[in-house]
């Protein structure tokens, strides 16, 4: 699957529309973030059922300010719409297929039950 990125205009759709998001926080003048950006394009390759996106920390500052990216690469994984891990830093490919697995394992069901308690 393609890596989409993320902006201003296209964030809240692709949050909303996709049961389970990994972002990448990035910018241009961060080398650690090139390097991890081959890791991060042959993850999105290996798992089509999963939204890969980038999100330029430069041009979408308000966004990256919302999450409280202060350091990047940082890896956001989001799933039903909520943030259930963060990751900091480069990752070997290994790990980060790791953590995929720890991802796509994570139960929100408990999570999604507290919220609509709070609703009712």
């Amino acid at each position: 699957m393609a890596i989409t990125n993320l902006t201003q205009d296209n964030f809240k759709t692709v949050i909303e529309s996709n049961p389970f998001v990994v972002i990448d926080f990035w910018a241009q003048w961060c080398e650690p973030c090139l390097m991890f950006s081959n890791t991060f394009k042959n993850a999105a390759s290996k798992h089509p059922d999963v939204m890969f996106c980038m999100l330029d920390t430069e041009t979408n500052a308000e966004i990256a300010a919302y999450f409280n990216i202060e350091q990047i690469p940082c890896v956001l994984a989001i799933k039903n719409q909520i943030v259930i891990d963060g990751i900091v830093g480069v990752m070997p490919s290994q790990s980060f297929e790791e953590s995929l697995q720890q991802w796509r394992d994570f139960d929100t069901t408990e999570i999604n039950r507290h919220f609509a308690e709070q609703v009712a």
